[in-house]
C-alpha cells in the first residue's frame, strides 16, 4: 500500500507565562500561534466510499484538531496549575476571563505533547499521526514526530 502524508495549518492565539523561567517569558504574554498537523495512512480504495481516493477527508482532520485544540486554546491564557501561577489564574478566571490550567509548564514543547495525545487518539484506525509543528513565533517552532517518540 502506499502510504500518504496529509498535512493540514491551524493557527490560534494564546498567552502564558512560565513560572520559574530566567527570562522575558517569566512575564505573561501572547503569542499568535501556527499549528500544523500532518498525519499518514493509505488512500481508500472502495470506489463506494465517499471519501475514495483519501487518507482522510480534510474536513474530518480540521474538526478533530479543533475540537481537540483550537476551539479549546484559541484567546485563552494558559498556566500550569502546579505552581503559584494557578492563584493568578484563578483570579484571571474569576474576573471574566479564559484561562487554561494544564499540569505541564506551558512551553511549546509541553503544549505538543499534550496536543499530539489529544489529536492521536480521535484519529481513525486507518490513520496515525505522523508529526505536529507548533510555531510561537517568526523565527521559532517545535516540533514532534511519532517515530521518536514510539
Amino acid at each position: 500500500m502506499n502510504k500518504i502524508r496529509i498535512t493540514k495549518h491551524f493557527d490560534f492565539e494564546a498567552g502564558h507565562a512560565l513560572f520559574g523561567y530566567d527570562g522575558k517569558c517569566s512575564n505573561l504574554h501572547g503569542h499568535s500561534y501556527k499549528l500544523s498537523v500532518t498525519v499518514i495512512g493509505s488512500p481508500i480504495m472502495d470506489e463506494n466510499n465517499p471519501k475514495y481516493g483519501m487518507v482522510i477527508d480534510f474536513t474530518d482532520l480540521k474538526k478533530i484538531v479543533n475540537s481537540e485544540i483550537v476551539d479549546v486554546f484559541d484567546h485563552t491564557t494558559i498556566f500550569n496549575k502546579n505552581n503559584s501561577h494557578s492563584e493568578l489564574a484563578d483570579e484571571l478566571s474569576r474576573l471574566g476571563h479564559a484561562v487554561i490550567k494544564v499540569d505541564y509548564q506551558p512551553t511549546t514543547e509541553m503544549m505538543l505533547i499534550d496536543f499530539a495525545k489529544k489529536v492521536g487518539a480521535r484519529l481513525p484506525d486507518s490513520v496515525s499521526l505522523f508529526s505536529i509543528r507548533l510555531q510561537e513565533t517568526a523565527s521559532s517552532y517545535a516540533e514532534w514526530f511519532a517515530s521518536e517518540n514510539a
